[in-house]
């Protein structure tokens, strides 16, 4: 993660917690991260804190997360998590499966 990837503290609205599980970079992992990096940087911008875990390299984030199929999206906050599982390539069903919905260029938590 870098400093673009926090959100602006000035932003209203909730906050929201990502974490992405990919196996190495495999063409599905890079088009999952590039697909997510497109939502992040449009609907979720400025509200959103992205983290990507590669489960080759931390094994241990899979199984206490209890991922067992990559790519995965889990949104852990806020609360209750979600996750999804693919490449992530369709923006609406992706921003449906974590419970956001476009709301005037932001998003809302429709619990």
């Amino acid at each position: 993660m870098n400093a673009d990837d926090h959100p602006d503290p000035n932003v209203d609205g909730p906050r929201y917690v990502l974490r992405l599980f990919v196996v190495g970079m495999t063409p599905r992992s890079r088009r999952a991260i590039e697909n997510l990096r497109r939502i992040c940087d449009g609907p979720l911008a400025g509200c959103v804190d992205l983290e990507t875990v590669d489960i080759h390299q931390q094994p241990h984030l899979a199984e206490l997360y209890q991922v067992v199929a990559a790519p995965t999206l889990l949104r852990l906050e806020p609360l209750p998590h979600r996750r999804l599982i693919g490449d992530l390539s369709d923006e609406a069903r992706v921003l449906r499966g974590l419970g956001l919905a476009p709301v005037s260029g932001r998003v809302n938590d429709d619990r």
